[in-house]
């Protein structure tokens, strides 16, 4: 089996002649099974948190520069994973990056829908580890705000959404065919958190990685089948209108035994948690 896969879109799209190279793994490495395997696209109104992370300045304008997904958990506050920023993804630090944006509001990337707005700060996870993806969060601060709709609650913890068997949904405009094929419009699957033990003994360690539920989620099927992969990295798992993952790493995609893996929206929310200890009110 292979070793486990951050789901970032670190290599230059296939279609894109205009994105420059990026010496950093090989196609089979970075882990091109396909993304929203068994999805099925959706307009952004029906997941209107859904973001995307952008910058035609690295990636080319073939898809208005998008290469991860993100999170709107706040006006001006957007969560993403930490990976999708990190120096060997983007090729240099992210400060370096003159046009780092989310898009929001937007189906199609290509449209003119919805904004465009700068980032104007970041912040990792200071205990993020590249090592075994475990704390796998970065938090945006935007230049402009977001419409208040646009904002999704983030579940903290002992939230009933955590719940083993619970429906929740993954969103993103990654690989859709496993070759390639990256849609313009946002796509999304259903997929069941799943219990830590299941996951635990899905990665227990070694080539396929380590699984630790204080940070980690896992969602999908044993059997295989609706999952997300590269290209969604960073974006949100979203069950009972509360935010629960950010789409992190996995074995592949959609296959039996091996659910994607998530981080667990809870650890962003006790980091975001002010002095006081009131919950974060999502209106920043």
């Amino acid at each position: 089996m292979r070793r486990s896969l951050v789901r970032a879109l670190i290599r230059p799209l296939a279609m894109a002649a205009t994105v420059t190279a990026i010496p950093l793994m090989s196609a089979a490495s970075a882990g091109a099974d396909s993304v929203v395997v068994g999805g099925f696209p959706i307009d952004v109104s029906q997941a209107p948190w859904t973001v995307a992370l952008a910058s035609r300045d690295r990636f080319g304008g073939t898809r208005a520069g998008q290469f991860c997904g993100a999170v709107a958990v706040g006006r001006t506050t957007v969560v993403t994973a930490a990976h999708c920023l990190s120096d060997d993804a983007l090729g240099s630090p992210p400060n370096r990056l003159r046009d780092l944006k989310v898009i929001a509001g937007r189906t199609d990337l290509l449209s003119q829908q919805g904004d465009e707005i700068a980032v104007r700060k970041i912040r990792f996870n200071p205990a993020y580890d590249a090592t075994t993806h475990s704390g796998d969060f970065a938090v945006l601060e935007l230049a402009a705000p977001l419409p208040q709709g646009a904002v999704v609650a983030m579940a903290d913890t002992g939230d009933p959404a955590y719940a083993p068997g619970t429906q929740a949904l993954v969103s993103g405009w990654g690989d859709t065919t496993g070759a390639g094929s990256y849609p313009y419009r946002l796509h999304a699957a259903r997929v069941r958190v799943l219990p830590d033990e299941m996951c635990a003994r899905a990665f227990p360690g070694g080539p396929d990685g380590s699984y630790r539920a204080e940070t980690m989620l896992c969602a999908g099927e044993l059997a295989g089948g609706p999952d997300a992969c590269q290209g969604d990295s960073g974006g949100p798992l979203v069950a009972r209108g509360r935010l629960i993952g950010l789409v992190s790493w996995g074995s592949g995609c959609g296959r039996p035994g091996l659910p994607g893996v998530y981080t667990r929206v809870s650890e962003i929310v006790r980091a975001l948690r002010p002095a006081d200890g009131a919950p974060p009110s999502g209106r920043s």
